[in-house]
């Protein structure tokens, strides 16, 4: 059975009572500015309050429909209240003692239940670190101590995160990358997601400046999160394995964004039957708490103690939100994500019939996106970010991704409603745009 409580503070549609930004959110806004690092990216000026289940409160007051999860973070929706129990009562005994050098018990739970689940024939070594761009940090770690190798193979349209080895990975955008060199060497990006691509790796890198033998892994995302929502063609992935197994490289998945059920699977991964040798974690883990992880096959991790550690990662109120979590995907959660997004495709999908704009969807699960096109059927980051603008101004809140798509990344416990009050406000957007008011 689902578990999706009934919230009792806040409507589950959107509800604007001031102009936007109101009052109080511009002053809050005119304060961040004035002490925050310009490095943020802030798409519109949401400054929020409270949040229940797929719904936003800003300070003055307005309600709005999360199509973003906190960036596909709050997979059980915001302050589930099993989640906000696990958190509460961790924190009334124990808030922090260190993994690195202690013992305590939600940490090993949580990794026992994670490595129950994970996509290993023989379980999983779990290592946990505080975000995503940690986790990719270890994972480069991990690959290179146990191959001995040095060399690494990432795509373009890849994000892995901003601190320097997983920004050596990244090959998003040059903004994330300007100014930072020198970046880790060693690492050689291809075009994402073909058969092409990875006839180029082979026929081409592999005899002329990469030796094979001299890679240690090659790191991918199932689906590119930041890069676009991209899903590969069909025999990507496992030829990835394959290209690994002869060359015997290690296959690194990135699920960060695309795993903890998003796509319907506890990790996309699974939607090709492929078997990775390391898995990095974040976002959704924890439910909105910062917790990632790697997870390995177990004769991979074995580094000694002392060449890998973290004062902070596997917290243990994380740990109890990450427990509560895993407990909700499991119970019904997926199968929501799976179903609602199949709801949400089929929406899009009636739009873009009526949009010239707009393209089909893509995804898998509560992964899904749009790109946005100029008549001549050109990418438009200028009519997406405009979108995202006016979305905001009707209570719905988007961001995008990749290089002019709007991504869907809700709450996993999102009904038909809430998807179609999503999709109905957008087709009043585009109308608003094109001037059709029928």
């Amino acid at each position: 059975m689902i578990s999706i409580p009934k919230y009792k503070h806040l409507p589950q549609i959107p509800q604007l009572i001031t102009s936007l930004p109101g009052p109080r959110a511009q002053a809050w806004v005119e304060r961040d500015r004035l002490v925050t690092s310009p490095s943020y990216t802030r798409d519109y000026p949401l400054v929020v309050a409270r949040g229940e289940g797929c719904m936003i409160e800003d300070v003055d007051g307005n309600v709005f429909l999360d199509m973003t999860a906190g960036i596909a973070v709050t997979a059980t929706g915001h302050c589930h209240p099993d989640v906000v129990k696990a958190i509460q009562l961790q924190s009334e005994n124990l808030l922090h003692m260190s993994g690195t050098d202690f013992y305590y018990q939600p940490m090993v739970v949580f990794a026992e239940r994670l490595a129950n689940l994970a996509p290993f024939p023989h379980g999983a070594r779990v290592f946990f670190s505080n975000s995503g761009a940690e986790s990719n940090e270890g994972a480069i770690k991990l690959a290179r101590y146990y191959t001995g190798r040095q060399l690494v193979i990432a795509f373009l349209g890849a994000f892995h995160g901003r601190t320097y080895g997983a920004m050596s990975l990244t090959g998003s955008k040059t903004v994330q990358r300007a100014n930072f060199g020198p970046l880790l060497p060693g690492i050689t990006h291809i075009p994402y997601g073909t058969h092409t691509s990875l006839d180029y790796l082979e026929n081409h890198l592999f005899q002329t400046i990469i030796p094979a033998h001299e890679v240690a892994a090659i790191v991918v995302e199932p689906i590119q999160g930041e890069g676009g929502y991209i899903v590969p063609e069909d025999g990507f992935l496992s030829r990835i394995r394959e290209i690994c197994d002869r060359y015997g490289i290690l296959m690194v998945v990135d699920e960060v964004q695309s795993g903890m059920g998003r796509t319907g699977e506890l990790f996309a991964i699974s939607h090709w039957g492929v078997m990775p040798d390391i898995i990095t974690c974040a976002k959704g883990i924890a439910s909105g708490l910062p917790l990632g992880a790697i997870l390995s096959r177990p004769e991979i991790m074995t580094w000694p103690p002392g060449s890998h550690a973290t004062t902070f990662g596997g917290n243990p109120v994380a740990c109890a939100a990450g427990i509560a979590t895993l407990d909700l995907l499991t119970s019904g959660l997926m199968t929501n994500a799976k179903e609602m997004g199949q709801y949400l495709q089929a929406g899009l999908g009636e739009l873009h019939q009526q949009f010239a704009c707009l393209s089909p969807p893509r995804g898998k699960g509560l992964m899904v996106a749009v790109d946005l096109k100029d008549e001549n059927g050109e990418l438009d980051r200028k009519l997406r970010d405009r979108i995202l603008q006016m979305a905001f101004s009707h209570g719905l809140l988007l961001l995008g991704c990749g290089q002019a798509a709007i991504r869907f990344c809700p709450p996993l416990i999102i009904n038909r409603e809430q998807i179609q009050v999503a999709v109905d406000i957008l087709g009043k957007v585009l109308r608003e745009i094109s001037g059709n008011q029928h």
